[in-house]
């Protein structure tokens, strides 16, 4: 049987699943709609589709290294609640998928979904697992870091990562980075001042004054506060210019320079970072239940 576009149509519409997805399965049933819509829901392919456009915004960071080669491994894999973040299947998921990263070394997202685990790709084994728990799964990003230096490797409650690379440093001052780094009220954005990116201090410059017009004072005071806010900024979000949370006396630059070392590169991965974060109303749900009941 011809598989035409309007066939494959009204399963994507029925299933919620990709083209491809729906193509192949009418194309495995001889174009059976309602074979091809048993054998998705059996592989999670439909049920994981439905679930593709709810928000996941809590989840697990991952980070793994190489003994041998050095080289670690961050991952973010989001799901839409704490619960399931700490659930056995999903950190098994989470941890076997880091360590596809760090073994197969792909280039990209699209690259490391297409991987194999077990028999199964990555997206595979993701689609099974949503149908599993029930929630919506994602694997967010990713990022390698082959240290020139001492690495430096901090994890907080599976919620924060942080790798550092710091040159001429040693075991311990390079976890105190780290450390630093997952914990500061302000998480740094860059390594230097010269570092932070034009636009977003053009972006702060605006809303200081904005600020400052608002309050009525004088055009040449206004910029002067909007200068010294700059400043302040800028030197908030530059990791060596901040104060070191260890020791509030000295900021990491200075630590750093003291014991004759350099920051050569840092990565910070927080759970949910930039995402909309869901918001559920128990008690609207349960009235909804109930109406419909």
């Amino acid at each position: 049987m011809q598989i035409t576009a309007e066939l494959v149509r009204e399963l994507r519409d029925r299933t919620g699943a990709g083209i491809m997805d729906c193509k192949k399965a009418l194309q495995d049933t001889g174009g059976d709609i309602d074979a091809a819509i048993d054998a998705m829901r059996k592989s999670g392919v439909a049920k994981a589709a439905k679930k593709a456009g709810r928000i996941a915004a809590e989840g697990k960071i991952v980070i793994r290294q190489d003994p041998d080669t050095r080289e670690a491994v961050i991952l973010e894999v989001n799901s839409e609640t704490d619960f399931v973040a700490r659930d056995e299947n999903f950190t098994t998921f989470a941890d076997k998928v880091a360590a596809c990263i760090l073994d197969r070394r792909p280039d990209n997202l699209e690259s490391l979904m297409a991987l194999q685990i077990d028999g199964l790709t990555v997206e595979e084994e993701r689609q099974q697992l949503v149908a599993r728990i029930g929630e919506n799964i994602n694997v967010r990003r990713f990022e390698r870091l082959c240290p020139e230096g001492e690495l430096g490797l901090y994890l907080h409650g599976g919620r924060i990562g942080v790798l550092v690379d710091i040159r001429n440093g040693n075991e311990s001052l390079a976890r105190d980075v780290a450390m630093h780094i997952a914990g500061n009220p302000v998480p740094p954005l860059c390594i230097r001042e010269a570092e932070v990116p034009r636009d977003l201090i053009e972006k702060e410059r605006e809303i200081y004054a904005a600020q400052a017009a608002e309050s009525g004072k004088p055009p040449e005071i206004a910029d002067r506060i909007v200068a010294g806010k700059i400043s302040r900024f800028v030197s908030d979000v530059a990791l060596l210019s901040q104060p070191f949370i260890k020791d509030t006396e000295q900021t990491v630059g200075n630590l750093v320079k003291a014991l004759g070392a350099e920051v050569r590169r840092f990565i910070r991965y927080e759970v949910g970072e930039g995402l909309e974060k869901r918001s559920d109303n128990f008690a609207e749900q349960v009235m909804a239940q109930a109406k419909g009941a």
